[in-house]
């Protein structure tokens, strides 16, 4: 046997395939391994987690380094140094010169303010309100950041921004409004830049100037003029909180919306609470304006667009000035020389003249009625007329009213029906606001025109197969110049002018008819050869086949005097009178006296074959009237205060020549074609007008202190109806705007300068008047110095008319009239 003792296993490993014997221990492990406490445990776990959020921290920061780095090295990041040239759109201003606002040119209703003219208690109360650490801060506000959110995770949504001032110039200006992740980390790079390349008032600048404060206005003076009336430096404390309240909401806290009020008021409460606890303003005044209820201004602007056709003339005259790019950014306050008075009594005036026209011509009225069982066997005729393939687009066509409905009339123009819309112009067509029913029934007659689907008002027909409407309106303008000054004191372009209308009183160009005559009876007397009592036959003449006709045909005066020709607006005398003269010199002292546009050189021109907008034709009526001195009409008095330089007068016409010229006119008003006027107790001079078909219809009238002209006619020339023309069309208009002004017109009269005097002469033959003549056969003429008659006319008796005439001309009785063959219709070539 063997008596060796086999070897012990070690007492620390268990025996091998089975499991530690029960009782058995490790001595080494319990004397070796110590149990740890809970504050040891705790204390591993804070270290292990120290060094996991520094890894963490420090990996997150890197991230975020990395982050700022490569949107901060985008080229395409917004650069700052634009910001420091800055040119805010800003609004122009048009005002009278009592400083009634009557329009506005801009893109962006904003009046832009340096930081020197914002009052302090303002940019308080937008600190208060949006950034109460703005001066501290660098652009971003990390404690606000973190404030913000621990208040939004409580309410569960969002309550509180933690955008800085900075952070909303950087957004409005160099940022696209969408929300990313990006779009808000290049909000704080370029904060800080900002912050680093403006100074903070600059900021504040920026900032005060660009934000939009509800209803299209824009930067906190635009905003305070708007809501208050009143520019920021007149506010007041809680009007100023008030503006520091809307950039939160602008249109849900709006001062002008009466279910935005008790809103507003919780927000101003807060801005004075925030001004009271930043020591801006003291407790009291807070606690002042929070019990005050907010006041605004009910119509900041009143007067705005009373007078549109303005803004239209002044853009043109800053677009010449500054140029187009210019406009938006301008920002400039322009006085003109717009009389609200003068421009009101046009308007209404117009207005009032042309409703009269439509009522005598029937516009939009029944102009005859038939009983119930003609009106087949009319139809029947207007069909008969009517094309084959139906009436024309833009014609002109009787129609019968077959139905009456409360907004519209059937009718039919011959087997065609159409629906007739009567919501159109209804203040032109229906002036007292009628029903259908009593304006029309079945079997009245109207004029109509046809439409195309894309010009009805709502497309289709919905009571028959066409659209029709009345035809087109009349329309007008008056031009009202002082004639000294040559300030435009009123200006209307139409019935219902617009801004960015078309401007009949400078754009539309009308043959002037008679209105031009003046030009060639001072051209004559100028010459030195004619004067006012100087005798021509009214008699029929041809011209290379053109034979004028008087206003009233084949009536001829015989021998009459210039003044009585142009008194009575006689074609022949003057056509006989220009080529006596010659066409060269009419024209050109009428482009000399204000007529810009081109004229013909040629016979026609007597009669106003020409085309002349109202505004030069009213002009160079001035000229008259100032005594020969022409100038450009004027529009604008200042810009922001400095005044606008004058162009000097020049001599157009000898005021002795201008006298006696206007003088003529005078007999216009007092025994001629404008007898209307004479009623106005004025001393009035001046002359009507009507071109070919009764196409335009004007009146140019003068005091020594106001030119009135009165255009009226078509945009698309068309007669204005039988029996109009500028006796009886424009002429009502002048005496209405004149008897609307009353007062404002001074009376006083036509004063004559040196150079002229005063002869009496026979009035039929122009010559002295001989001792014992009766007072109705002569009158007291005006003569420029060394061309009054010398010889005495014979007594009453002694000779004929006729042969005095004759003797004159050295004309044959035989020679006076062309034949029959020789005729011509009458109308201009």
């Amino acid at each position: 046997m063997n008596s060796a003792k086999p070897k012990p296993r070690a007492a620390s490993a268990p025996p091998r395939g089975g499991k530690r014997r029960r009782g058995t221990t490790n001595k080494r492990r319990r004397t070796t391994q110590v149990p740890r406490t809970r504050g040891q445990k705790a204390l591993l776990v804070a270290r292990w987690s120290a060094i996991v959020g520094l890894a963490l921290g420090a990996l997150g920061a890197a991230i975020v380094v990395g982050v700022f780095w490569h949107y901060g090295s985008d080229p395409e990041l917004p650069h700052i140094e634009s910001l420091s040239e800055f040119r805010p759109k800003q609004a122009t201003r048009i005002a009278t010169p009592e400083g009634k606002v009557v329009g506005e040119i801009y893109e962006q209703r904003r009046t832009f303010l340096p930081f020197e003219q914002l009052p302090e208690t303002l940019v308080q109360a937008f600190v208060a309100a949006e950034d109460s650490n703005y001066w501290e801060h660098e652009g971003i506000d990390y404690m606000g950041m973190a404030r913000a959110v621990v208040v939004n995770i409580k309410a569960g949504e969002k309550r509180q921004g933690a955008s800085t001032i900075t952070q909303q110039v950087v957004k409005t200006f160099l940022l696209s409004p969408e929300r990313t992740f990006k779009r808000k980390f290049q909000e704080i790079i370029l904060a800080r830049r900002l912050e680093q390349a403006l100074s903070k008032e600059e900021i504040l600048t920026l900032y005060l100037n660009q934000i939009y404060l509800g209803h299209g206005r824009y930067g906190v003076e635009e905003a305070a003029r708007y809501y208050f009336g009143k520019g920021v430096a007149d506010l007041h404390v809680g009007e100023m909180a008030v503006l520091a309240s809307l950039p939160k909401a602008p249109e849900r806290l709006s001062p002008r919306k009466p279910d935005t009020q008790r809103r507003l008021k919780f927000r101003q409460i807060y801005v004075l609470e925030q001004m009271a606890r930043a020591k801006f303003i003291d407790t009291e005044t807070a606690e002042y304006w929070i019990t005050r209820p907010i006041e605004i201004v009910g119509d900041p602007y009143p007067d705005l667009n009373t007078a549109p056709e303005w803004v239209d003339l002044v853009r043109r005259e800053l677009v010449e000035r500054y140029g187009e790019q210019e406009i938006p950014y301008l920002g400039k306050t322009v006085v003109t020389t717009l009389d609200p008075e003068y421009q009101e009594a046009a308007q209404e005036a117009l207005r009032s003249g042309l409703r009269a026209l439509d009522q005598r011509q029937k516009v939009g009225r029944p102009i005859a009625s038939i009983k119930p069982n003609k009106i087949k066997l009319q139809l029947a005729k207007y069909a008969r007329r009517l094309p084959k393939k139906g009436p024309t687009h833009g014609g002109r066509y009787r129609a019968v009213v077959t139905e009456v409905h409360g907004d519209a009339l059937v009718v039919d123009l011959g087997n065609w029906k159409a629906e007739l819309s009567l919501s159109a112009a209804a203040d032109r067509y229906n002036p007292k606001g009628l029903p259908a029913g009593e304006r029309f029934k079945v079997g009245d007659i109207v004029r109509v025109t046809p439409l195309a689907d894309a010009e009805a008002e709502d497309g289709k027909a919905a009571r028959a197969p066409h659209r029709v409407a009345f035809p087109p309106l009349a329309q007008g303008a008056v031009v009202v110049i002082d004639p000294r000054t040559r300030h435009v004191m009123a200006l209307v372009g139409g019935y219902d002018s617009q801004v960015a209308d078309f401007n009949r009183a400078t754009m539309a160009k009308r043959q002037p008819g008679s209105s031009f005559k003046p030009f060639v009876y001072a051209a004559a007397i100028e010459g030195g050869d004619h004067t006012a009592s100087t005798i021509m036959n009214d008699a029929p003449e041809v011209y290379d086949l053109w034979k004028p006709q008087n206003y009233e045909k084949g009536e001829f005066q015989g021998p009459i005097s210039l003044r009585t020709a142009l008194a009575r607006s006689t074609n022949t005398v003057a056509i006989r009178l220009l080529s006596e003269i010659g066409p060269d010199k009419a024209a050109d002292l009428a482009r000399a006296m204000g007529v810009s546009s081109r004229l013909p050189r040629e016979l026609s021109l007597a009669l106003g074959s020409g085309e002349v907008t109202p505004l030069e034709l009213t002009n160079a009526y001035a000229t008259f009237a100032a005594g020969g001195m022409a100038a450009p009409a004027r529009f604008i008095k200042s810009i922001d205060g400095q005044p606008m330089d004058a162009d000097e007068p020049v001599a157009a016409l000898r005021p002795e020549v201008a006298y006696v010229a206007v003088d003529m006119m005078r007999s216009v008003v007092t025994e001629g074609t404008a007898r209307k006027a004479a009623g106005l107790q004025l001393d009035v001079a001046g002359k009507t007008g009507t071109s070919n078909d009764a196409r335009d219809a004007w009146f140019i009238g003068m005091t020594p202190d106001l030119v009135v002209g009165v255009w009226a006619g078509f945009d698309s020339p068309y007669s204005l109806g039988r029996g109009e023309g500028g006796s009886k069309t424009a002429l009502p208009i002048f005496v209405d705007v004149v008897d609307r002004l009353g007062r404002k017109v001074k009376r006083r009269d036509f004063a004559p300068p040196a150079g002229v005097v005063e002869v009496r002469v026979d009035r039929a033959t122009g010559l002295l008047a001989p001792t014992g003549a009766a007072e109705e056969s002569t009158r007291v003429e005006v003569f420029l110095e060394g061309t009054a008659p010398t010889e005495v006319a014979p007594a009453a008796g002694e000779v004929d008319i006729d042969s005095f005439v004759l003797d004159q001309y050295g004309d044959e009785p035989q020679d006076t009239a062309p034949s029959a063959d020789e005729a011509g219709d009458g109308e201009l070539p």
